[in-house]
Formats: C-alpha cells, sequence, structure tokens
C-alpha cells in the first residue's frame, strides 16, 4: 500500500486542509498507517499533480489563507484499483519486539522500561479511538451503528485499531512481568 492510498481514504470525508489531514492521521489513520506531516504535504502535491484531488485555496481576513483538498473521480478509480487488488498479509517490524528477543544478553532495564512506555501508549491510543469510534457512533450502540450507518469503513478500522492496541499494550505488560520475574529469580542473568 502506498501513502496515497491512506491519503485518498481519509479525504472521503471531506474537504481539509493539510494541517486537518495530518490531525485525522495522528488520531484516526494512526491505527493503520503512519505518516509524518511532511509526508502528508509532499503527498498532497503528488496526488494534486497526478489530478486523484483537487485543492482550492481558501481567503481568510484574520489568518493566513489555506488550501484544501477533495477526492477527485480520478482518485475514486485509484481507490477501487487499490481495493480490488489482492491485499498483503500484515507485517510487523518493531525495533522493540528486536530488543525482547536480544533481552536475554542485555542488561533489562532499559527494555522493561522501553516495554512499560509502550504499554501506556497503546493504552492512550485506546483511549482516542475509543473516543472517536464514540464520536463516530453517537447516540447509537455499536451494532445499531454497524447495521444502520451510511458508513461504517472508518468505524472498523477503529475496531482494528483497537485490537491491535489492546494485544499490544497486554503483551507489553505480560512480557515485562515475565522479565521482571525472570530477573528477580536469576540475578546477574543477562548479558
Amino acid at each position: 500500500m502506498a501513502l496515497r492510498h491512506a491519503v485518498l481514504a481519509a479525504l472521503l470525508d471531506g474537504e481539509y486542509t493539510g494541517y486537518q489531514l495530518a490531525k485525522i492521521f495522528d488520531v484516526g489513520v494512526s491505527n493503520f498507517w503512519y505518516a509524518s506531516p511532511q509526508q502528508l504535504y509532499t503527498e498532497l502535491a503528488k496526488l494534486e499533480k497526478a489530478g486523484m484531488i483537487s485543492g482550492r485555496q481558501i481567503i481568510q481576513l484574520d489568518r493566513p489563507n489555506k488550501r484544501v483538498f477533495t477526492v477527485t473521480g480520478a482518485g475514486l478509480d485509484e481507490l477501487a484499483a487499490f481495493a480490488a487488488a489482492a491485499s498483503k498479509p500484515l507485517s510487523i517490524r518493531d525495533d522493540l519486539a528486536v530488543k525482547v528477543q536480544a533481552v536475554d544478553h542485555l542488561d533489562p532495564a532499559p527494555v522493561l522500561a522501553q516495554l512499560g512506555e509502550r504499554a501506556a501508549e497503546a493504552a492512550a491510543r485506546l483511549a482516542l479511538f475509543g473516543q472517536g469510534m464514540r464520536r463516530l457512533r453517537g447516540d447509537l450502540d455499536e451494532e445499531e451503528f454497524l447495521r444502520s450507518s451510511e458508513r461504517v469503513g472508518p468505524y472498523l478500522t477503529y475496531l482494528a485499531g483497537c485490537r491491535l492496541e489492546r494485544e499490544m499494550r497486554d503483551w507489553c505488560l505480560t512480557t515485562a512481568a515475565l522479565l521482571r520475574s525472570r530477573t528477580a529469580s536469576h540475578p546477574g542473568e543477562g548479558r
């Protein structure tokens, strides 16, 4: 998947500035795709040049002018082609997992600290995703929302993000507890 597809999908909900898109990526899209604001601005320029999005300038009197973007027919065609293509399996490239794999030969303290930090980050993202889901659902419970809502895609990606973050949080906490217990029962081991 290219960043272009994640940007096009995010723009389906309306007209956004690059700044707004960065906020959307930070909260809603980050459960399946990370991009820095600079990457997003670069991709917006590429998509506009390719005719997949259109941009227009909004003149503001009290603030700097802003440019907003929407998906074009060519962008929808690109998303349709992307959706029809075979998906690749999820792959994980995580530096923390590499550190855990090597922990038997290291001082476990930094790895334990990072496991705690990652668990806290996962818990915070779970809370953000929960807020996003509640915002999308409004007064409806989840079952009713999924059955009757006009658009459920963003909600379904939040569900996937919640499951991944919950698993990451649980793995970090369990792994840290196990490493602490091993360190307590086998002092001096590791390294």
